[in-house]
């Protein structure tokens, strides 16, 4: 426990990692950005700069051997996010590691390994549960006013497919859809997701399925005290960024989300017309903030985040089963794979 405020590292300075940067300066209580590392020539330079931060660097391992940063942000590559969790904690750092936090079950379990045995807190960027309608809705079903949930959905459409190119396989699983299966989860709260069915194909961008690109995808999941559940998602929603969720049980219905950039609603003789948002920085703008707020938060008293490593696993193991299902064009038993 500390009164001191964070003193937090970020680890690539992306599109992602500049909106974390641009929170830690400005909006986030308790904390501070205090350095960037980024190996692209000048990335951290040209954000810190921005920034008035007076660390930066090309060497990600060098901001991990500074002993005036308390924690880190990873918003490196996807793939190489494990990598930097193990290191991190290794170095007595606080982690904050956008989605997915590995991409193999072993990973998730050595990243998880160590932050515990450094005692470090490890915390993964699933925003939706700090969005303030789908934090309600979980804490609802949490406190049973929903009853016993039996079905549920969960919904991520982005609002363009720009260059598909650089986008790696199985994308939609473990960067997309991973945000749906961990609000699932949390939809029926305390049940454990036994079948995934999950269909996916490219039809957005067709021309890229043989190069592994599918930007499809409706999923199934059958939970153990029998519920059941759809994700989906598409990569080209023309009207905006959606993501939406609802969960029926067995006292009503609880629904979360939405597509407008405000609560401005215009009635002309045209029709009824919303503006909406175009990115997820804008339409979860505030829970991007209050995610990074309750680590620094955890940090300094010591208690867990909501947003674990477990949680990371056991979303990502829905995303693998996925991944088996569609190679497969079958039913996946969770754990079987």
């Amino acid at each position: 426990m500390t009164s001191q405020t964070v003193r937090v590292g970020l680890i690539g300075a992306g599109r992602m990692g500049s909106f974390h940067a641009e929170n830690l300066a400005y909006r986030v209580p308790g904390a501070t950005l205090a350095a960037v590392a980024d190996p692209l020539p000048g990335a951290a330079e040209k954000l810190a700069a921005r920034l008035g931060v007076s660390k930066a660097c090309g060497d990600l391992h060098t901001l991990l051997q500074d002993p005036e940063i308390d924690a880190v942000v990873i918003a490196a590559p996807a793939r190489t996010h494990a990598e930097w969790v193990i290191a991190a904690a290794n170095a007595g750092k606080h982690v904050f590691c956008e989605k997915p936090m590995a991409v193999t079950l072993d990973e998730a379990d050595r990243a998880i390994a160590a932050a515990k045995q450094a005692g470090v807190v490890l915390q993964v960027g699933f925003n939706r549960r700090f969005d303030s309608g789908f934090a309600a809705a979980i804490a609802a079903v949490k406190a049973g006013e929903n009853g016993t949930t039996q079905l549920s959905r969960s919904v991520t459409r982005d609002p363009g497919l720009h260059d598909p190119a650089p986008i790696p396989q199985w994308t939609i699983f473990l960067e997309t859809l991973i945000h749906d299966f961990d609000t699932l989860l949390h939809f029926n709260y305390g049940a454990k997701p036994v079948e995934v069915y999950a269909l996916a194909d490219a039809l957005v961008r067709p021309d890229f399925k043989d190069k592994g690109l599918l930007d499809t995808s409706v999923v199934t999941l059958r939970f153990d005290n029998g519920a059941m559940a759809v994700a989906e998602a598409n990569f080209q929603a023309v009207y905006g960024y959606d993501v939406r969720g609802e969960v029926f049980g067995s006292k009503g219905m609880l629904q979360a989300g939405h597509i407008n950039a405000n609560h401005c609603v215009r009635y002309t003789a045209s029709g009824i017309a919303v503006d909406t948002s175009r990115m997820d920085s804008d339409l979860l703008r505030e829970a991007y903030v209050a995610e990074m707020t309750e680590f620094a938060r955890c940090i300094r008293s010591g208690e867990t985040p909501r947003a674990t490593g477990e949680d990371a696993r056991n979303a990502l193991e829905i995303a693998l089963a996925c991944i088996e299902s569609v190679k497969g064009n079958q039913p996946v038993k969770l754990g079987a794979h």
